[in-house]
């Protein structure tokens, strides 16, 4: 086994060393990701213990699915699911893709850099909880994947778009090959056994006996999908049987009737290198049993379990997705290679035109070309296809030349799929796939692709209205919060806003830097309760209030004084709190004054850096009479204050105080570091840079030693 990016032997090595870790584990089913060079999906590469096709649905996972996978890969830990119970509770999009009686454990394969992650699967009858010499062995396995992988120069290929990922073959028990081999494979399962499937679910060995059942001979059977040469079985339950038996490892019955009326028993027993089917006639049609038929006048036939599954994953995904990229990267990650298409355009009807808002796999001036058609253009059967609201396929360009010649050489490719994206009849857009090569489109393939153009109308339509609701806020925020502060003699400042990873990127954080005079500067930082345009609203008000009581020249206290019975006048039911500070270059002191609002953080130069001791004062908007402390500190040279919001430090489960200890102590003492530097450390240090539940302001105050 080969690889085309690099020498034959690196490629066995790897192949050799994953399922070497595979039979080490115990594992029923082992697959290796591997992370593409962009690192936005992870690519499976190999596996053992079920075929390629089993795998497809899960063949491309983008690093930001909530699935083991990725977790583990973005996390940098193992992932442990013990049961089906647990799976449905931490990854219910995975419980629904793959409803089977499981174990799994993800583990990353790290070394110089993050190259993919490691798959392990068991049957439900291993012990809920893996042991430490379990988890050893499988992240010792990890790290010489990792190893193997640097020592043959990286992926070299093998992350490739188009390279398919391959299906090891099961460890064979001596050199023999063949039916002959299936067959005593066969008879040590099951005593008079009747027929035998490998793990791609073609028959292997069928008995005389089973010939006579299943009403074909030898010779029309082997080599054979079940669900393919038996047309009456050809149902999606009998396959999901096979899939059941094939992951879960766990012994599977149904009954179905051979036409006319002959009802049979069909028992499968899995195990590493196939199932064992023991065919038996039936006494009596049961209560649950696959009764399929033809299907008739060119309807749609059932589609495979696989393809099921596969509709399930997707649908589950595209109910996730929030914003009109997220559709697009979901489409093109995941729907184009289940389908093997090459090319995708995605667009969206605005003012009467199809406005394309994602397309892959289409040059630049392809794109400009098509994009803002009028809705009922005749230049490609987009128009068309969206006004009847009926998907359109063509598989070879003389099919689409029959009806739209000009559009064939438009984009050079060579078989379409025109999906209508509706939501209620209100027309959102088409999505089309697109093929290099002619492309026979089976009933299976348009059953489902028709199935997800409806998911992916409501999942546009959804992300559409989101982005609009997004950009408006994003304008407010912008609008309510400072565009550049204003520079101030003696003074090096740096400001940061990190808005929450979940809502509409906007809420009540703010700060400021307000030049009072030649001598004189105040900065203020505060937090409004709540991540909505209310908040953002009151955000403006209370930053107004503090701006103006503060060029009066006011003191720290009675601008928090004034600011507070602003609020209360305006009984907004929101909560604020602030820190307001004032530096006075003449005197070189620093006045501040607290209303409920987390401690600045004090650093200097060849000293610890702590929380400063700032008596606070209660929130904004409680109590009209309230008073605020005012602390005064000496203004010295090298001297940095940092300010922040409570988004830094709070956490479920955490203790703040200990928290802001923690961020003093990773801050370090002072230095000649740049402000902006030093923000990265705090982000860093509280691990606010990635996921966050709550905005976060930072302002960093730096005054250079003379």
């Amino acid at each position: 086994m080969t690889d085309p990016g690099g020498p034959a032997s690196d490629a066995d090595g790897l192949d050799a060393a994953f399922a070497e870790t595979v039979r080490r584990s115990g594992a029923s089913v082992g697959a290796l990701y591997l992370l593409s060079p962009d690192e936005r999906v992870l690519r499976l590469d190999v596996l053992s213990g079920a075929s390629a096709a089993l795998a497809a649905p899960w063949a491309r996972v983008p690093m930001g699915a909530p699935a083991p996978v990725a977790d583990a890969v973005r996390e940098e830990r193992t992932v442990w699911v013990g049961s089906q119970e647990d799976m449905a509770r931490v990854y219910p999009r995975t419980a629904a893709a793959l409803p089977y009686p499981l174990a799994l454990v993800a583990a990353p394969v790290t070394g110089v850099r993050r190259w993919g992650v490691l798959l392990l699967m068991w049957p439900a009858t291993r012990p809920a909880r893996m042991s430490a010499r379990e988890r050893g062995g499988i992240e010792a396995g990890c790290r010489r994947l990792a190893r193997l992988i640097e020592e043959g120069g990286g992926l070299r290929g093998r992350c490739a778009r188009d390279r398919p990922p391959r299906a090891l073959p099961p460890e064979a028990t001596d050199g023999a090959t063949g039916p002959v081999a299936a067959a005593a494979d066969f008879a040590e399962r099951l005593p008079g056994g009747s027929c035998a499937l490998d793990l791609e679910g073609r028959f292997t060995y069928v008995s005389s006996g089973a010939c006579a059942l299943l009403g074909r001979g030898a010779g029309q059977l082997l080599g054979t999908l079940p669900w393919q040469s038996l047309p009456w079985l050809d149902d999606p339950s009998v396959e999901d049987h096979y899939r059941a038996a094939v992951i879960s490892r766990a012994a599977a019955s149904f009954t179905a009737r051979r036409p006319p009326d002959r009802w049979l028993d069909f028992d499968l027993y899995p195990d590493a290198s196939g199932i064992s089917v023991r065919v038996t006639p039936s006494g009596t049609r049961p209560p649950f049993a696959v009764t399929t038929r033809a299907p008739a006048g060119g309807a749609y036939g059932p589609a495979r379990a696989g393809r099921l599954y596969q509709l399930t994953h997707l649908a589950a995904a595209l109910g996730e997705v929030v914003g009109v990229r997220d559709v697009i990267d979901l489409v093109a990650d995941q729907i184009m290679p289940a389908f093997g298409a090459d090319g995708l355009v995605l667009s969206a009807v605005e003012a009467g035109r199809l406005r394309i808002t994602g397309s892959r796999g289409y040059p630049r001036e392809t794109v400009d070309r098509l994009d803002g058609l009028p809705v009922d253009t005749r230049l490609t059967p987009a128009g068309r296809t969206l006004e009847s609201g009926t998907p359109s396929f063509f598989a070879s360009p003389d099919e689409m030349r029959e009806l739209y010649p000009k559009a064939a050489p438009i984009s050079g490719k060579q078989a379409w799929a025109f999906l209508p994206l509706t939501v209620s009849g209100r027309k959102v857009g088409v999505c089309v796939l697109s093929y290099d090569r002619p492309h026979e489109f089976s009933a299976e393939d348009r059953a489902v692709l028709t199935s997800l153009a409806g998911l992916v109308a409501q999942a546009l339509d959804r992300a559409r209205l989101y982005d609009m609701k997004h950009d408006l806020a994003h304008g407010l925020q912008q609008a309510l919060m400072p565009r550049t502060l204003p520079d101030v003699a003696g003074l090096r400042v740096a400001s940061r806003y990190l808005p929450a990873n979940r809502g509409m990127d906007i809420g009540g954080d703010f700060y400021d830097v307000i030049r009072l005079g030649d001598g004189t500067a105040a900065a203020v930082i505060g937090d409004v309760q709540g991540h909505n345009v209310a908040a953002a609203a009151l955000m403006g008000q209370v930053r107004t209030g503090v701006h103006a009581h503060a060029k009066l020249g006011t003191p720290p206290d009675r601008v928090l004084s004034g600011t507070n019975r602003l609020l209360t006048d305006l009984e907004p039911d929101l909560f604020t709190s602030c820190l307001y500070a004032h530096l006075d270059f003449d005197r070189m002191r620093v006045s501040l004054a607290s209303a409920g609002h987390p401690p600045p953080l004090l650093r200097l130069p060849g000293r610890p850096t702590a929380p400063l001791d700032v008596q606070p004062g209660p929130l904004l908007g409680i109590d009209p009479d309230a008073e605020f402390p005012v602390t005064e500190i000496p203004l010295s040279p090298g001297m940095t204050l940092a300010f922040y919001t409570d988004g830094l430090v709070e956490a479920p489960g955490t203790d703040i105080d200990e928290a802001i200890g923690r961020l003093a102590a990773d801050l370090g003492p002072g230095d000649g570091r740049d402000p902006d530097a030093l923000i990265d450390i705090l982000l860093a240090a509280s691990g606010r840079g990635g996921q966050r539940t709550d905005d976060v302001a930072i302002l960093l105050l730096h005054r250079p030693p003379e």
